[in-house]
């Protein structure tokens, strides 16, 4: 007869396997992800810099993630759709964005946007620095970009600029550019960099502000010509080209950045995961070669040194937002 004072060995057993039960869906959580193919959002144009790096990246990570890295072109209201897509998604590490300063300026300027930068996402990590510039057609009679302000200012508003949308950031860029230099010029704002790009190929205005990566090879064919770049130095990939500030308009200086996010809520070891992919991807030899001379830097970094970023971004767009509005 068996002792009820002491456990027996059936009971031990049986605690042994509903311990090691109970342990199970922990491992199989952190093992088993990602266990199907992961959705990352580009929320911008295709053709663009975020959209390209978007798939260079994706393909990339597929390689270290061992599942696939579909990217899903959501453009529309300046990257607000794209980004609202994922910040409802579910918290399980299978829809990301890649992301751009929209993430931060679409919240400032617009109440309905839905989402917030810093309490709707979790960064993931920063992927590269990429240079803009400002490039008119190949046929337009300004060599420099001195010349250009010198007709604004002594003809206001005959000149129109190009932008991917109102609101996106080469948007807010050539406003703060106008501001700096005191000169009034129309903006024709597009659905898109690519589409203001072509609309700048087609005559239709006067310059536009656009990604070095992809404007880099209009210009090295001679259709398009760079009058300065927008960041605070010149680029290893277009030495030549001066910067804003070295061009006329003294103390403009305004970098480009991408990165990686996830909804809100998604697990500390999904996210760990996702970044230690990203720095592995963004530092293979493969990623390196497609973007060498493009003019994008890499610049990846942690989620917390991200989220830093998020917050020094989103102090200073909701400044020059405030500022555009008082006007």
């Amino acid at each position: 007869m068996e002792s009820t004072g002491a456990l027996t060995w059936k009971t031990i057993a049986g605690l042994c396997i509903l311990v090691t039960l109970m342990a199970l869906p922990v491992q199989s959580w952190s093992q088993a992800y990602p266990s199907r193919p992961i959705r990352l959002i580009s929320p911008l144009a295709a053709g663009g810099t975020g959209d390209t790096l978007a798939r260079l990246l994706g393909a990339q990570m597929a390689k270290v993630l061992g599942q696939p890295v579909l990217v899903d072109a959501r453009p529309g209201a300046g990257g607000q759709v794209g980004l609202d897509a994922v910040a409802k998604a579910p918290p399980d590490g299978y829809t990301l964005a890649i992301t751009a300063s929209a993430v931060v300026i679409i919240p400032a300027q617009r109440a309905s946007a839905g989402f917030d930068a810093l309490n709707d996402f979790e960064p993931i990590g920063l992927v590269a620095n990429t240079s803009q510039v400002l490039v008119v057609n190949a046929a337009s009679p300004y060599k420099t970009l001195a010349e250009l302000l010198a007709y604004a200012k002594a003809n206001p508003g005959r000149l129109n600029y190009g932008s991917s949308g109102d609101g996106s950031l080469t948007h807010l860029n050539t406003e703060l550019l106008k501001q700096m230099a005191g000169v009034f010029i129309v903006h024709v704002p597009y659905r898109g960099s690519t589409f203001a790009r072509n609309g700048l190929l087609g005559g239709e205005v006067d310059f536009v502000v656009d990604g070095l990566m992809p404007a880099l090879p209009l210009i090295k064919d001679g259709r398009l010509r760079a009058l300065g770049l927008l960041d605070g130095t010149r680029s290893t990939s277009a030495p030549d080209i001066p910067t804003i500030a070295q061009a006329g308009v003294k103390g403009f200086a305004s970098d480009t950045w991408y990165g990686l996010l996830a909804p809100a809520g998604t697990p500390k070891e999904v996210v760990q995961a996702l970044n230690s992919a990203l720095v592995e991807a963004a530092r293979s030899p493969e990623f390196r070669a497609v973007l060498g001379g493009q003019g994008v830097q890499l610049a990846v970094s942690s989620p917390a040194e991200f989220r830093a970023l998020l917050q020094r971004e989103k102090t200073r767009w909701t400044s020059v937002i405030k500022y555009i509005d008082a006007r």
